[in-house]
């Protein structure tokens, strides 16, 4: 996995905005901190959880500077219906081919379902320069990040 002091694997991607856009991530370096969580499947409940608890907690992350952006397998057009029913605002990146989970070495199998290759929830904070500052990861999908730690991060990758 990315671990802390390692630059953030660049990516290029599609991402959700209630339209379908491309996404860099070093082309929105300028809008660090960047916080990605990723997360296993839209319309599942932890993960509807978990983008939920990101969106009340947008504002405190916003004054902090950070940007958060959800990264899941789901198609850009499954993330949008996601967006939309759950009054999720901030984008969600399309991992439909498997490429960021494998460059941040996030991948885990739901062996008993017969599902493989999905993002393990974690979270990456990333600053201005490109460098991981704070990883977290979980190898139980029922558990969801430490939002206050993951707020702290932030808050000091942007100092």
């Amino acid at each position: 996995m990315v671990d802390v002091g390692d630059t953030a694997p660049d990516f290029t991607a599609p991402m959700a905005t209630g339209e379908i856009e491309s996404f860099t991530l070093s082309e929105h370096l300028d809008e660090a901190p960047i916080v990605l969580a990723f997360f296993p499947a839209a319309f599942t409940g932890t993960c509807t959880t978990e983008m939920s608890t990101f969106q009340d907690r947008l504002a405190d992350f916003q004054a902090t500077g950070a940007n958060i952006y959800g990264v899941s397998i789901d198609s850009p057009f499954t993330l949008n219906e996601f967006r939309e029913q759950n009054g999720i605002e901030f984008p969600l990146i399309s991992d439909t081919n498997r490429k960021l989970i494998d460059l941040y070495d996030v991948s885990m199998d739901f062996e008993t379902y017969g599902v493989y290759d999905i993002a393990k929830r974690s979270v990456f904070v990333i600053d201005g320069d490109g460098t991981v500052t704070y990883t977290w990861a979980s190898d139980d999908p029922g558990v969801e990040p430490d939002y206050e730690a993951v707020e702290e991060a932030a808050a000091a990758a942007a100092d």
